[in-house]
């Protein structure tokens, strides 16, 4: 994959993505968001690709929106706000919805659209001097497209008070409020990403992309209610070929097949 933005490389099953405008800390525009969607999509149709690590160039992950290209965006029209707007709405909904685990490698800053990325991952570490923000409301905007995404990974009580006042919380505050999993030293965050994508590669990739498709489908819903969709599931699984793979394993005290030996 050949990009203007990023840098993409594939070593045996997972895939590294880069952000690559360190000139301007990673900042989101036009260019970046298509190259981002476009990337995640092919990714995501891959079926020798298990793991995805997002990663930013330079001193920071994201800092958001270009302010720039935000510059050039205020004399669209209504009608090309709302087409640039559903860009951006389209790649935050490939990642949040990719098949593979994605894993975020946060340090530097990450504000308002880079937390919308770590949010709409699976797994975010961060090096303890991250800091995060949702920064909008100093702009006279709102962090709406990203909001969903946030909105599911803190609960809408922290996500209210960070919206309405835009102020920045460093990586253990993340951690409490649940947007990042784990605080690592910087010079460990590579480690201990390998660590976590050495246990995604021992699951089943079906059971995974199963997994994070079934959070979706019972998202909001009673027990009784997402007993329509959780019954089938596992029943499906159960006597598909990576289930029964699993579980011949797990009684014969061996790998499963699907397990990487890495």
């Amino acid at each position: 994959m050949a990009y203007t933005r990023l840098l993409v490389t594939i070593t045996d099953s997972v895939a590294s993505v880069q952000l690559n405008r360190p000139e301007v800390h990673n900042a989101f525009d036009d260019i970046l968001i298509a190259e981002l969607s476009d990337c995640i999509d092919a990714l995501s149709r891959g079926a020798s690709v298990r793991a995805i690590v997002f990663s930013g160039s330079g001193a920071s992950f994201c800092a958001g929106a270009d302010l720039g290209w935000m510059g050039k965006m205020a004399g669209y029209s209504q009608e090309e706000n709302l087409a640039d707007a559903r860009e951006a709405q389209r790649m935050f909904h490939l990642l949040a919805a990719c098949p593979q685990v994605t894993l975020a490698r946060v340090h530097g800053a990450a504000i308002g659209g880079g937390v919308g990325l770590v949010a709409a991952c699976d797994i975010a570490l961060a090096a303890p001097e991250a800091t995060f923000a949702l920064s909008e409301v100093r702009l006279g905007l709102v962090p709406a497209i990203i909001g969903p995404y946030v909105v599911e990974k803190i609960g809408i009580g922290a996500a209210r008070a960070l919206f309405v006042t835009g102020e920045r919380f460093g990586a253990e505050e993340a951690l409490r409020l649940g947007l990042i999993q784990q605080v690592v030293p910087q010079e460990e965050l590579d480690a201990a990403l390998h660590s976590k994508v050495e246990r995604v590669l021992q699951a089943g990739p079906t059971a995974i992309a199963t997994a994070k498709r079934l959070l979706r489908d019972i998202a909001g819903k009673t027990p009784e209610e997402a007993a329509e969709v959780t019954v089938p599931c596992i029943a499906q699984l159960r006597v598909s070929p990576e289930g029964q793979e699993g579980i011949r394993a797990f009684l014969e005290k061996r790998k499963p097949d699907f397990a990487s030996d890495k």
